[in-house]
């Protein structure tokens, strides 16, 4: 194994993961802003702003679950067993006695095994119970389908906003992750640049110099 610089994160990737950001942040402000949080703009309007933003992000992870699956980028969120036990351990201790991190990326593997496996649940659970809890609460509003008398408004809403709590703590824990260990801009910088250094076999590499030539960048 060595260590080269390739290009981690493709363009899509990238561009799917700060339009996500925005729409997100965008949620988050007028969620609070619907439930009393604070009036930086009225209910109505943040109703509208939160409706509209839902929608896109929606049409958003449409396209990514279709880009995922469609490059085989997938693989990446499947989690695994190995070394998981010393990545919760480096979290949970080794880190605040500044330890290092047991896992560096791999040509098939640019997500550590917590990451795969907190990345995947968000997705099959999280996401889901939001976009369903969402998309009905939609419908009722418009008076397209009447659910409240077997399943309750109020618990709809209740499903709603603990999955939106739920990608709140998710979204702190990750801006908190990007503060530790090497540099913030060090964390940032391959969601903006695409390239960051990880491990390859030598097949691996002579494949990608064969084949992929620009997604290898240099090498160490």
């Amino acid at each position: 194994m060595s260590i080269h610089t390739i290009q981690v994160f493709k363009r899509f990737e990238r561009l799917w993961h700060w339009c996500q950001v925005a729409l997100i942040f965008t949620l988050m402000f007028s969620g609070f802003n619907i439930h009393g949080a604070f009036n930086l703009i009225s209910f109505s309007d943040a109703v509208t702003l939160h409706t509209w933003a839902a929608i896109v992000l929606i049409v958003l992870w449409a396209f990514a679950i279709f880009w995922l699956f469609t490059t085989g980028q997938w693989r990446h969120y499947i989690p695994t067993g190995e070394n998981l036990g010393k990545v919760i351990r480096f979290y949970a201790f080794d880190i605040f006695k500044g330890g290092h991190h047991p896992y560096r990326k791999t040509y098939r593997r640019k997500h550590n095994p917590l990451q795969a496996l907190t990345y995947l649940l968000v997705k099959l659970i999280i996401f889901p119970a939001i976009w369903i809890s969402g998309f009905a609460y939609l419908l009722i509003s418009f008076g397209v389908v009447e659910l409240t008398g077997s399943i309750g408004l109020g618990f709809i809403a209740l499903v709603h906003t603990i999955a939106a709590i739920a990608i709140v703590v998710f979204v702190i824990a990750h801006v908190y992750l990007l503060t530790v260990g090497d540099s913030f801009v060090a964390h940032v910088k391959p969601m903006i640049t695409g390239y960051d250094e990880v491990e390859l076999t030598d097949e691996e590499l002579a494949y990608l110099q064969a084949d992929e030539p620009r997604v290898l960048k240099d090498s160490a």
